[in-house]
């Protein structure tokens, strides 16, 4: 009895030692959300190892067929395997979205911190530059600077990080704003704490959930947004396999075969599922006012 138990002990010492996580893999929802991350984070980790061809390999014979005993899901109008496109394509859908949220997480972060500490003249200047940014549509800004810069993956990671950059500079200086003006940050300055000091010691820790939560809710639509750049032929070139250039493709061969569509929207619907609802079940734990009103 006791080495049976021996699983569910460790997993019961994982769960106390990351409470927060425990939490959300609790909930029936979280769960399943949980579940559908780690089998895109699996994916991306793994990739050669799951797809049984090279994602540009061609079987120009068996093009624009559907599922079979050797290719699961069928394959392109170059006789490409459709299931190993996407599982190389998740490479490209989160090595473009975690560093485009990271970009806007961090310069996000200092633009925020910088105008809701310092306030006044600098305050204003960074608020008409968040207002300059967010009065373009995203889609609209992202493909004017695509079409100066030309399109690349590093550019894409660079306009996206940009175009969500207003969102976390108006939490963080939101949150900045009430922060600043509690006693222990006052009891700080009175002390002869730096700026700096108090700025990465006592207000950064206390303002970057909000932001940290937000990061989560984007990951999801950033990745469908570069498959819709790429869709359009502003991101990812082919044959770089992007859910957004195979989707591309699949519409362009709409009438001889829906496969490729079928495949690559439901990939990117479940991409969308799983990070919406491990983000929402981390919003309510985290969240006290949230806590505990969702879905049981």
């Amino acid at each position: 009895m006791q080495y049976i138990e021996k699983p569910s002990n460790r997993l019961q010492q994982v769960l106390d030692r990351f409470p927060v996580f425990g939490d959300v893999v609790r909930q029936p929802l979280g769960a399943v959300g949980f579940l559908i991350v780690l089998m895109f984070i699996i994916m991306v980790a793994f990739a050669p190892l799951i797809a049984p061809y090279e994602y540009a390999e061609q079987d120009i014979p068996n093009r624009l067929q559907g599922p079979s005993e050797n290719y699961w899901l069928g394959t392109d109008h170059l006789g490409r395997d459709i299931f190993s496109r996407l599982v190389y394509g998740s490479r490209i859908a989160f090595g473009t979205a975690i560093p485009s949220v990271t970009i806007a997480l961090v310069s996000g972060t200092i633009l925020g911190l910088i105008a809701g500490y310092v306030g006044g003249r600098v305050d204003n200047a960074i608020v008409i530059l968040m207002d300059m940014l967010q009065a373009f549509p995203s889609i609209m800004l992202s493909l004017a600077v695509l079409a100066l810069l030309g399109p690349s993956l590093v550019n894409v990671i660079i306009v996206i990080g940009l175009t969500w950059m207003p969102n976390y500079a108006r939490v963080i200086r939101a949150q900045t704003l009430s922060v600043r003006e509690k006693a222990f940050v006052e009891a700080e300055r009175s002390l002869g704490a730096t700026n700096k000091n108090i700025l990465l010691s006592h207000i950064l820790p206390n303002v970057i959930a909000p932001a940290l939560l937000l990061a989560a809710m984007d990951l999801p639509w950033v990745i469908t947004f570069e498959a819709g750049l790429s869709f359009m032929g502003m991101g990812v070139r082919p044959p770089t396999p992007s859910w957004g250039v195979i989707l591309s493709e699949g519409f362009d061969h709409i009438f001889e075969s829906e496969w490729p569509i079928i495949w690559s929207g439901l990939t990117l619907a479940m991409t969308t599922l799983g990070f919406t609802l491990f983000g929402e079940a981390l919003r309510d734990v985290l969240d006290p006012r949230l806590s505990g009103t969702r879905g049981l």
